[in-house]
């Protein structure tokens, strides 16, 4: 018999998680940070895993039976029919160069049963609840399934914005030489049909301002689950749309995310 797990308990374990690790992030900010890996267009900080450790402490203690994906790796039980998706610092580049745009992104997820809804989620897993916390604007935002999407406590829905000359769109450019090169065009023409174009740096946060309404919509050619799970999510919450599909790899996915009413017209060479 499948377990059920109450998802009012598990969104306030989410939340303390996350708020422990942005407290950590609070403190951390201007110290000097250690880098566990370098590449052109990412950084990976010792502090990424420390977080990630602490939220899977959090979690896995109060449900021992689920599992942990993360971008610092995989904990728990992973043949569990829940899951945590985990960015434990998302806007890491941000956050090693100290500028206070970054977040904790954590989603719970649960494998779907039906062949409808396996058509709709192709890998298997669809999210029951999303947190993510801005320590440096002391702004958290959840959202449980089928429920409002919240901001610290206060309900929030997308912008009414239908038209793209008064849209704010943001862009994230991904990490590989391939999405970089098919996402410059759109960015050209795109820049010449909306009000402004933001380049923010944290995916997790570009859905929860859409979801807001501070921004129309958010692109992005390839981003990991990690990164998306938990704001995706509060984005649908607030009556957004968010429109992925899985790329070859492993949790990549093309995305665009809107407050559902400009998003066709988004699609200028995309």
């Amino acid at each position: 018999m499948r377990t059920t797990i109450d998802s009012k308990k598990a969104l306030g374990e989410a939340v303390r998680a996350a708020t422990a690790v942005g407290a950590l992030m609070r403190r951390n900010l201007h110290s000097p940070k250690r880098a566990n890996e370098v590449s052109q267009h990412d950084i990976k900080l010792q502090l990424d895993v420390r977080s990630q450790k602490l939220i899977e402490r959090t979690l896995l203690k109060a449900f021992p039976d689920t599992g942990v994906l993360g971008e610092e790796g995989v904990a728990g039980n992973q043949d569990s029919p829940y899951r945590w998706v985990v960015d434990p610092i998302d806007g890491t580049v941000n956050f090693a160069y100290t500028i206070p745009h970054a977040c904790v992104s954590i989603a719970l997820q649960t494998k779907v049963a039906s062949a409808k809804e396996r058509a709709d989620y192709p890998d298997g897993f669809k999210t029951m609840l999303g947190v993510v916390y801005d320590p440096f604007c002391d702004e958290l935002w959840t959202a449980l399934r089928g429920q409002p999407a919240r901001l610290n406590r206060r309900v929030v829905t997308v912008s009414t914005r239908a038209k793209l000359a008064e849209a704010i769109v943001t862009i994230g450019f991904s990490k590989t030489s391939e999405a970089l090169a098919a996402t410059l065009p759109f960015f050209g023409q795109l820049a010449h049909r909306v009000r402004k174009i933001r380049i923010m740096g944290a995916a997790a946060l570009a859905l929860t301002y859409t979801a807001s309404g501070r921004f129309d919509a958010y692109v992005e050619r390839e981003i990991r689950l990690w990164d998306i799970a938990a704001g995706g999510l509060i984005l649908q919450c607030a009556g957004g749309e968010f429109w992925f599909e899985p790329l070859p790899g492993n949790h990549y996915y093309r995305l665009v995310a809107s407050n559902g009413l400009i998003r066709r017209k988004l699609k200028v060479a995309w």
